[in-house]
């Protein structure tokens, strides 16, 4: 067995993967991880790997014995320290960019050994994620990995140096704050010293920035740390980094122009993609009218139509009673569908969208034998007729209709036409779609309430012209807010603030806070705008998102090194655990009783 050794004057000269043919000749000193040897009897070879990539290493009749042997005993994973003479290849290897050359190894360090791992050091490997994330420091090691995790430091750097040139200040605020209602679950912690009350880990610098404005500094960034207690998916992380903004003596004009310069340098400096500028927008209601929703990926046709005024009329029950409820009847056209929308899988999907809210999924097949229907005996051939042509059906396609509320059949086959596509195949992988959503509802008709509720935050402020309809017609009033979206995500959020104290105080009463509870929630803010606070406003944009588009990749656990998985437990530390009974005593805490309890 090969015993650690120090690395002594053994000092690396060089990374693995920046050895050329330029190098020839050089003397040079490599440290890595043995990614794998070869031992051909009199010749042995070792692939050498660090972060930067994999260089060949040497070893034959004429290395030194005691060099020899140490070669002939690493195993993969060892950590070695290797000196020796930079020569070309007989064997070019193609694959790697130090192909073209070898080290004759002269000196080998052992500085540590290596149990076997449990899966092998591979790029794009197959293991079972959570046996990789229970040991995501060897995971880590992948290339692939490494270089999603190098280009994350990249985007950073370029996201500092882009709002420094543009005399941005990076403030940093807390991370133990007042729990604040903020659209999710808080993260606690319980105050030693003041037992019974508790600190909240922020879900967004809101307030903090905000203040920052009321102090002086009017252009604040941070790549701040923002938790929420909200179950996870493959966009979401129970804590995350946000490009978090706020901007005095602007307009909303002058954050979309701020903020879609700095995505074409990202874009263009990062992954050299040209970002066409300015960015296309549409309104809220355009967004939902057009694709069903406020996030909609652009990167496909099959846009909404509105069949309501065509099937008034018919002799379809279903159709005519949405209708007469103040309903609606939409669909959309999956051209060249019928082949892969068969009876059965028309049928999944009918299951899928009475899954997310429809009472079921009216569809027309456009066969080689003509037109098939889920209701087309209760239509007259004309009426069946004038909604082909208002779907623009032609042969091969297939045709889905929702009808219920407005807003349910919207939601549902927004939904709906991002499943077809994929379905289909059809959504474009190398395209960056960019657009901002602006003109939000400043509230939101809440169904089992039966009211009117916020939909942003309450310092969000509304479009001068909808003041007045503040308490005539909630329904009317859009707010200063705008989001971007890439792809179908939400990249970023963002609103002009309320600074009139007299129209917060307003909004706090129409979204149900009495005075006493708006200050006691909010006081320190309202009252900081007592002093001259500047017209302001801002917005967030997720910075693990959007490294997860720009490499393209299917989850955020691509692109953060130690992420949760969806119970929001992390496997390789295996928290959340228990803490000694004696910890909880210390700040007053008990546990009831419970089925993870004794």
């Amino acid at each position: 067995m090969l015993n650690a050794e120090f690395l002594g004057n053994a000092r690396r000269s060089h990374y693995c993967g920046d050895l050329r043919k330029e190098n020839e000749g050089q003397t040079v000193t490599v440290c890595g991880w043995v990614q794998r040897q070869r031992d051909l009897g009199q010749l042995i070879f070792i692939d050498l790997r660090d972060r930067t990539g994999i260089v060949q290493l040497a070893f034959d009749d004429n290395t030194d014995r005691e060099v020899f042997d140490k070669a002939f005993q690493a195993r993969s994973e060892y950590v070695l320290a290797v000196t020796g003479v930079v020569r070309v290849r007989s064997a070019i290897n193609k694959d790697i960019p130090t192909g073209e050359i070898e080290i004759a190894a002269t000196d080998v360090k052992v500085l540590s050994i290596s149990d076997t791992p449990p899966f092998e050091i591979v790029e794009n490997s197959n293991v079972k994620e959570d046996l990789r994330l229970k040991y995501r420091y060897l995971d880590l090691r992948r290339p692939d990995l490494q270089n999603n995790l190098l280009m994350r430091h990249r985007i950073t750097k370029i996201t500092r140096d882009y709002f420094d040139e543009n005399g941005f200040i990076e403030i940093e605020t807390p991370m133990l704050i007042r729990s604040t209602p903020e659209g999710a679950r808080d993260f606690l912690v319980p105050s030693r010293i003041h037992k019974g009350s508790f600190y909240a880990l922020p879900q967004s610098p809101q307030l903090y920035k905000q203040l920052s404005m009321v102090a002086g500094f009017d252009r604040y960034m941070q790549l701040a740390r923002c938790f929420r207690d909200e179950d996870l998916r493959a966009d979401r992380q129970p804590e995350f980094t946000q490009i978090d903004l706020e901007m005095s003596f602007v307009d909303i004009e002058d954050i979309l122009s701020m903020i879609e310069g700095f995505i074409a340098r990202v874009f263009g400096e990062a992954i050299n993609e040209k970002v066409t500028l300015p960015l296309p927008r549409l309104t809220y209601a355009e967004a939902m009218d057009k694709y069903g929703s406020d996030k909609p990926d652009t990167r496909f046709d099959m846009e909404l139509f509105d069949l309501s005024d065509v099937v008034k009329d018919c002799g379809f029950s279903v159709f005519t009673s949405a209708i007469a409820n103040g309903g609606t009847v939409r669909g959309f056209t999956a051209k060249n569908a019928v082949s892969v929308y068969t009876r059965k899988e028309i049928d999944r999907l009918t299951e899928k969208a009475k899954g997310i809210g429809a009472k079921g999924l009216a569809w027309i097949r456009m066969t080689d034998e003509g037109v098939a229907s889920s209701f087309g005996k209760f239509l007259t051939e004309d009426e069946m007729n004038t909604i082909l042509s208002k779907a623009r059906a032609e042969k091969g396609d297939v045709v889905f209709i929702v009808a219920d509320k407005t807003a349910l059949t919207l939601s549902v086959l927004g939904s709906l036409r991002c499943q077809v596509a994929e379905k289909l195949d059809i959504i474009p992988k190398d395209k960056f779609n960019l657009l901002w959503i602006t003109e939000f509802p400043f509230f939101d008709w809440d169904e089992e309430a039966g009211q009117f509720v916020a939909m942003h935050h309450p310092f969000t402020s509304p479009m001068d012209e909808c003041i007045p309809y503040l308490e005539t017609d909630k329904a009317k009033v859009r707010a200063k807010a705008y989001d971007l979206v890439l792809n179908g995500i939400e990249l970023a959020s963002g609103s002009i603030r309320i600074t009139n104290p007299e129209l917060q105080t307003k909004m706090f009463s129409l979204l149900g806070l009495s005075e006493e509870e708006a200050h006691e929630k909010f006081g320190f803010l309202t009252d900081a705008f007592k002093f001259g606070a500047p017209p302001h406003g801002g917005i967030g944009l997720g910075l693990d998102r959007l490294v997860m588009q720009m490499l393209k990749c299917s989850t955020l656990r691509e692109v953060v090194a130690y992420p949760k998985v969806q119970n929001a437990s992390e496997l390789m530390t295996e928290c959340p655990a228990k803490v000694d009974l004696d910890q909880l005593e210390v700040l007053g805490i008990g546990i009831t009783a419970g089925e993870d309890n004794e």
